[in-house]
């Protein structure tokens, strides 16, 4: 089988409208679209939010309150099963996570969690790991380092 030999099974997609196609077809001249108006138009239609020019709800209201997102630390997750691919006895640092492509951009920090398993020994350099995480890296006979 070839992807230009792939089709639908019968009944599996609905054909669409064909509006604009005359009288007979029930759906000719405005097409379904009514006469005139702004959603009559190509490309017509209000954006999401818009009230008619009414200064629109989300301005109206006054923000408020604080939000952490803003000066969160933003940490590269990296899973223990991720490490599997290293030498054992390696010392796993950003600069090898970041050789290696398990983390990509500039991340403030690395954090380490248990997803996985580890049957290594390596000596992982981290700013954060979870209690599973920790675990997981001293069962298999290595060290879990906070930076």
């Amino acid at each position: 089988m070839k992807l230009n030999e792939l089709k639908a099974s019968p009944g599996a997609r609905l054909t669409p409208k064909r509006k604009g196609r005359g009288p007979g077809s029930g759906n000719g001249k405005t097409a379904g679209r009514g006469h005139k108006g702004q959603k009559a138009r190509s490309g017509g239609g209000v954006r999401i939010g818009f009230e008619g020019g009414q200064m629109p709800i989300y301005r109206r209201l006054p923000k408020r309150g604080f939000n952490r997102k803003r000066f969160a630390t933003a940490y590269a997750v990296v899973n223990v099963g991720d490490l599997e691919v290293l030498d054992a006895g390696t010392v796993v640092d950003a600069a090898l996570l970041k050789a290696c492509r398990l983390v990509t951009g500039n991340p403030e920090g690395i954090r380490v969690l248990g997803n996985g398993t580890l049957t290594r020994s390596l000596t992982v350099k981290a700013d954060g790991f979870t209690a599973t995480a920790r675990e997981k890296i001293e069962k298999a006979g290595g060290t879990a380092e906070e930076v």
